[in-house]
């Protein structure tokens, strides 16, 4: 049988208490647009944009998940764009938890924030 290679990842969620408010933050902070997607009587979520066919994930309102910084950690990715990234940080509500920090073994380089939801996300960039 032939070994498929899978990636360790399919989906997150970032858990929000303030789902708009969240969806701002990430928007000016990657200059992207969020997605927010209609589940009829299901827990509301907006999805962060994505290839087809790549990994995604979205912010969640749901009763049983709470924003905090000791949950998982999530890593976004900012390919080219990480001192951009960072910088909007501040100004959309965030606090950065450390500066851009190079990986050694040329694995690039990433920063940790804390969103406007209390969450710590990590912003990684392999260029």
């Amino acid at each position: 049988m032939k070994e498929q290679s899978k990636s360790g990842a399919v989906w997150f969620e970032i858990p929000c208490a303030d789902l708009d408010r969240a969806a701002r933050f990430y928007e000016t902070i990657l200059g992207r647009t969020m997605k927010k997607d209609d589940l009829g009587d299901a827990d509301d979520l907006i999805v962060f944009p994505a290839k087809p066919g790549t990994m995604t994930g979205a912010l969640v309102k749901r009763t049983f998940r709470k924003p905090g910084s000791g949950g998982t950690m999530v890593y976004l990715n900012c390919d080219g764009e990480l001192e951009a990234v960072v910088a909007r940080v501040r100004e959309a509500g965030g606090l950065i938890l450390m500066p851009r920090t190079l990986i050694p073994g040329g694995h690039g380089a990433f920063a940790c924030v804390k969103d406007s939801e209390g969450n710590h996300v990590g912003l990684h960039s392999s260029i």
